[in-house]
């Protein structure tokens, strides 16, 4: 069965394992979601469930959602996303942090912190051209293609948007798991802000990458 929580990002610290060694790790208030209704192969045509995640001022939300909320007997829930493949779960439920355990790879999807239009140098990591001998080009994008071809080839890396997309890391250790406070404990980074959202599911990866932490 699949596994999955949306959770909050609370920000980052580090924690000491068995070992004695350091691990950075990310903290992540997983929970509590609400299986907000199922998806059925025979009426919808793939199986997957409805978990529903935060609180929301009934008064903010839409007519067809608060509908959905009434049908399932439930409060307005702030966040909606469907984890697919959760054979197992009932419609009600109430999923934490406890879905996981001790030493899962798990992946971790969220929206990475937007930057705004940035240049070549940051955004590319392009190196910077020299600055003595009266160069103008220390940090211009230089040559964008050839002359004969009359235009700019798709796909040229240039200046633009930066981040505010989304972003999934994968095979993230479980390095603690608080149930009683709903607080996930992940080795490494996590995409997005401190309060972003963040969707935690069991890991495509099966392998325990090395130096991961304990």
């Amino acid at each position: 069965m699949a596994k999955g929580v949306l959770a909050r990002k609370l920000g980052m610290t580090q924690v000491f394992n068995d070992d004695g060694t350091l691990s950075a790790v990310t903290v992540l208030e997983a929970g509590p979601c609400r299986v907000l209704g199922l998806r059925t192969v025979e009426k919808d045509g793939y199986s997957a469930a409805r978990l529903a995640f935060g609180e929301a001022d009934a008064r903010h939300v839409t007519k067809p959602r608060a509908g959905e909320f009434k049908k399932a007997g439930q409060a307005p829930a702030r966040h909606i996303v469907e984890l697919s493949g959760a054979d197992g779960l009932e419609a009600g439920q109430e999923l934490g942090a406890d879905v996981f355990a001790v030493g899962e790879l798990v992946d971790v999807s969220a929206t990475s912190k937007g930057k705004g239009f940035q240049g070549m140098v940051k955004r590319h990591r392009f190196s910077r051209g020299p600055e003595t001998h009266g160069s103008m080009n220390v940090r211009r994008p230089g040559s964008i293609g050839a002359t004969d071809a009359a235009r700019v080839f798709k796909g040229v890396k240039m200046a633009g948007q930066m981040g505010n997309v989304r972003r999934t890391v994968q095979g993230l250790k479980v390095v603690r798991i608080y149930p009683e406070r709903n607080l996930l404990l992940l080795h490494g980074s996590v995409p997005g802000p401190r309060g972003g959202l963040v969707f935690v599911r069991g890991s495509v990866k099966q392998k325990v990458k090395a130096g991961s932490g304990a």
